[in-house]
């Protein structure tokens, strides 16, 4: 009978693959058939490959570094700066003034002000979640040798340029390449803290490379000084405010900070989009015309649901979803107008008898700006405050498949493998949260299709048995000092306590005892992959004390004492006893297992994320520690000081 079962999941395992491949094949064949060039057959290798080596790299990251990795794969996807420079750069050879003179130089200007934000912003941002895994012990590094073979590169394409050593295109080209090389390094790199530094530094690295490639390509355009002093000047512009954005970000700040750049980077997709259309005067192809519109709409999308994600993760909107009447049915029509409008923009000659060709090309364009724009604030906000973390997975993705698609538009190799890097390494990212979470992906991405919002009563007003004692610190002191094995479990509420600091003397305090501490953590905890790793890290926690939740979870039934500070949701037993509740499914902590827990909480009825009780407040072994989590803390901290 075993056998049995094993050859049904074998052949149903077989039946899924075969249709993936099918539907590969047929992409593939439809590609051939539709492609202009040989090109851009080529273009789609040069993408499938980077794709595939994005998608064996990321798997090797580290779950403790996927928030330092959506930093670094966000600044990389800050390359929507080379479309930028080379509409700057396009028809400019009689260009005098720094102020852009047509529609096409002006969406140029305007994609590499915000891209050169995304970059600085990011790389700075990511370099300082990396440096708080940084340990005393860890050996120095050297990263000033790096700028060796940096220079050797840059310089030899310099010489290029100005002695004519080579040719200047060959020389452009296999810069790129090593554009290409250091971002894919970049990500491998991130597998664990002790390369984890040089990966940012390759990743930054691989963005050099690539936007000096593009002032050799904008020189063989023919572009005047006063381009590259438009784009010396606006990248040096947008440089300057990322750093100031970056400086003031801390890791309760990045889940919203990530976001914001998100949009940053749909926002210059789009501009990138609109200023090939303008520039292109009516001669363009039909692939680069198609590579357009999806620039568009996925930038449209990336910008507007990057900005509902970082209002509802900064608690400037509602973090309950947005159930509008016919919610999939407006998904639905949006994505029928954008699929028609997309045939019109292809083939005005469909409604001749309306406008010109021009007009209904510009038409079409303007209209599916604002309709994926629409379409992207409701996905968003039809997914609960919970799934926030695969929401900012999804984004990141959706901002590699913009700058793909700008790719594919400007025929550059370099930004679509960029593109398929990071767009894969999101999507991998995504299908791992909704696993950790119980999520199904395909309604996760289409903004909750299929789902129902929960009655009433699964959420706080449900009644639980029994009743929720409280307890005081000296109790909870007194617990540990007779404990042996001890389990710390943190939420988003320690960030938003800065209790991180508290918590860590807690635990060196325990561990000088001859206590077995660790910390336990849930892969959606906080509001980004890999937050509360960070937060433990700026308050010196050793990693190798940090543990994932698959780590521990089997260990409750021997934990003495669990002290769970600010986390709800990824601790709560309704998850697996409650069908009626949202998050029902969703793989939690089992820290109700343990034979003591002391849930330290602001107030009884502070809820979690999804805003519904937590049950395991009733349970007879759960005592609650009522109080500011940094305040409580710090009285443990205190009271043990002094055993």
């Amino acid at each position: 009978e075993s056998l049995a079962l094993a050859n049904e999941q074998q052949k149903a395992d077989f039946i899924r693959n075969t249709g993936f491949a099918s539907l590969a094949a047929a992409t593939l064949l439809a590609f051939g058939i539709g492609a202009d060039s040989p090109e851009s057959v080529s273009l789609l290798g040069t993408f499938a490959l980077a794709g595939l080596a994005g998608y064996q790299v990321v798997w090797g990251v580290a779950p403790a570094l996927h928030s330092p990795l959506m930093a670094v794969t966000n600044a990389i996807s800050g390359m929507t700066a080379v479309g930028g420079m080379l509409l700057l750069g396009h028809e400019a050879s009689n260009t005098g003034s720094l102020i852009p003179d047509s529609p096409a130089h002006w969406m140029g200007a305007f994609a590499t002000a915000l891209s050169f934000i995304n970059i600085a912003g990011g790389f700075l941002v990511s370099g300082k979640m990396l440096d708080l895994f940084r340990r005393p012990t860890d050996p120095k590094d050297f990263f000033e040798l790096y700028s060796i073979p940096m220079a050797v590169l840059l310089g030899g394409l310099a010489a290029s340029g100005f002695f004519h050593l080579g040719g200047l295109g060959t020389v452009s080209g296999a810069v790129a390449i090593a554009s290409s090389i250091s971002c894919i390094a970049a990500i491998a790199g991130l597998a664990n803290q002790e390369t984890a530094r040089t990966g940012n530094v390759l990743g930054m690295a691989g963005v050099s490379f690539g936007l000096a490639a593009t002032t050799a390509d904008m020189s063989l355009g023919g572009a005047s000084a006063t381009a590259f002093e438009q784009v010396g000047l606006l990248g040096g512009l947008g440089s300057a405010v990322g750093a100031a954005l970056a400086s003031n970000v801390g890791p309760t700040e990045l889940p919203q900070t990530v976001a914001a750049f998100h949009s940053l980077v749909g926002i210059a997709a789009m501009a990138g989009a609109a200023g090939e259309f303008f520039a292109g005067g009516g001669d363009l192809s039909l692939g680069t015309m198609t590579a357009i519109y999806l620039a568009t709409f996925i930038g449209g999308i990336t910008a507007t649901g990057s900005m509902v994600a970082f209002g509802k993760l900064a608690g400037m909107l509602k973090s309950a979803p947005l159930s509008l009447p016919g919610r999939d049915q407006l998904n639905l029509g949006m994505l029928t107008a954008s699929a028609a409008g997309m045939a019109l923009f292809l083939n005005p000659a469909i409604g001749s008898s309306l406008a010109s060709p021009e007009a209904l090309q510009l038409g079409s364009l303007g209209s599916v700006a604002a309709i994926s724009a629409v379409l992207g604030a409701h996905l968003t906000a039809s997914i609960g405050g919970a799934d926030m973390p695969v929401v900012i997975t999804i984004l990141n993705s959706y901002s590699g498949w913009a700058l793909c698609a700008e790719g594919f538009m400007l025929g550059n190799p370099l930004l679509a493998q960029v593109g398929a890097l990071i767009g894969f390494s999101g999507a991998i990212l995504t299908w791992i949260m909704c696993e950790a979470m119980g999520r199904d992906i395909v309604s996760v991405i289409l903004g909750g299709a299929g789902s129902t919002v929960p009655a009433a009563s699964s959420s706080e007003s449900a009644i639980y048995e029994g009743e929720i004692t409280t307890t005081t610190t000296d109790n909870v002191v007194e617990a540990l000092r007779e404990a042996k094995n001890i389990m710390i479990v943190p939420g988003y509420g320690l960030a938003v306590a800065q209790a991180q600091f508290a918590i860590a003397d807690i635990a060196k305090q325990l561990r000088e005892k001859g206590k077995n501490v660790r910390f336990g953590i849930h892969p959606v905890a906080g509001r980004m992959p890999g937050q509360l790793n960070v937060l433990l890290a700026e308050a010196g926690v050793p990693y190798d004390m940090v543990f994932e939740m698959e780590e521990v979870n089997e260990d409750f039934d021997e934990t003495d004492v669990t002290l769970v500070i600010g986390a709800s949701d990824t601790v709560s037993s309704a998850a697996e006893d409650d069908p009626s509740c949202s998050i029902y499914g969703m793989p939690v902590l089992r820290v109700w297992k343990s034979n003591q827990v002391f849930v330290l909480k602001r107030s009884i009825g502070n809820t979690g994320y999804t805003g519904m009780q937590n049950p395991i407040l009733f349970k007879d072994n759960t005592n609650v520690l009522l109080g500011d989590a940094k305040d409580s803390c710090e009285a443990i901290r205190t009271a043990m000081s002094q055993i």
